[in-house]
């Protein structure tokens, strides 16, 4: 579990130090936080699904023990320090609508933990179940050689993408420094600078000349009416990484247009745009955008191949 932020007990109200002195155990603290979450209606959308399991995750990663505790943990006896911690995690998350991860410092993607903060988007994308299979849907025979995480944010994509294909070189490219600054830390963190790179650009600007197997992206997809009505937790993430228009689809029209001088004739362009896939397939009725199925769930994420731009340049043009 990621090591939690430190917290200033002095923030804490009296009644929440002697609440705190109350939570004898981590069962109590478990009960205690999940009553909480539901007492206050939090939206759960950043690796978590009920108030259950962000009051698990929370309590776990307060105390700086792993997901799969021996059981018998539930019922020792914490102490002080501990306690407030939990309580002032649980009320930052309540008062602030904090998303978790940003609390904790750390998300994991692909089975992998990644340093995070308000920076970078938290890390939740499908693409995932891809990176874990080597996208092998499309290189069967060969691993790719090379690959580009557009848009790349944390660096979660590309740095897993470069675990499970320990032979792959991989580019992380993101207009924003800040970003980057994260992706460079989780560079650092597994130790895979010698494959993966940071590289500070809009789009392919910082690439020019190069070409890829894959190119991978969570790019911002989020259109004016969903970004208008987001939950509070999503207010944290950065909107750079966010909002791309009134449909959602400034960033993506770009990629469609320039992918294709950047991809390996016998690349793929792999593309996660959500919600607004409906406006992707009404603004390009005429491509055949193959969409990708999820066994863990999560929908719209695109893949065209090299081939398939080619075709249907006109289209984008």
């Amino acid at each position: 579990m990621p090591a939690s932020r430190p917290t200033d007990d002095s923030t804490l109200t009296l009644d929440d130090a002697s609440l705190a002195d109350g939570l004898v155990s981590l069962r109590d603290c478990l009960r205690w936080a999940t009553s909480e979450f539901n007492a206050h209606r939090l939206h759960f959308g950043h690796g978590t699904a009920s108030a259950w399991d962000e009051a698990v995750a929370l309590v776990l990663g307060a105390l700086h023990l792993p997901w799969d505790v021996d059981p018998a943990v539930l019922d020792a006896r914490l102490l002080p320090i501990e306690r407030r911690r939990v309580v002032s995690l649980v009320r930052q998350r309540i008062e602030q609508r904090t998303p978790l991860p940003y609390l904790l410092g750390e998300a994991f993607f692909a089975g992998h933990p990644f340093e995070v903060d308000e920076r970078v988007l938290i890390p939740r994308s499908p693409i995932a179940e891809l990176v874990e299979d080597g996208f092998a849907a499309w290189f069967p025979e060969w691993p790719p050689a090379r690959v580009l995480d557009l848009c790349a944010g944390s660096g979660c994509i590309g740095i897993a993408t470069a675990l499970y294909l320990p032979t792959a070189e991989v580019d992380l490219v993101d207009i924003s420094p800040d970003a980057l600054a994260v992706a460079k830390a989780n560079i650092v963190h597994h130790d895979v600078g010698k494959r993966v790179r940071a590289v500070t650009s809009d789009l392919f600007a910082g690439v020019a000349g190069q070409r890829y197997d894959i190119i991978v992206s969570n790019p911002p997809y989020v259109d004016a009416r969903d970004l208008a009505g987001m939950p509070a937790e999503f207010r944290h993430e950065p909107s750079l990484a966010l909002a791309a228009g009134d449909d959602g689809l400034d960033i993506v029209r770009r990629m469609l247009r320039e992918a294709r001088e950047h991809l390996t004739d016998e690349g793929v362009l792999i593309v996660e745009v959500g919600n607004s896939a409906r406006h992707l397939d009404a603004a390009f009725p005429e491509v055949p955008f193959l969409w990708l199925e999820f066994e863990r769930g999560g929908e719209g994420v695109f893949a065209l191949t090299a081939a398939e731009l080619d075709h249907y340049a006109a289209s984008f043009a």
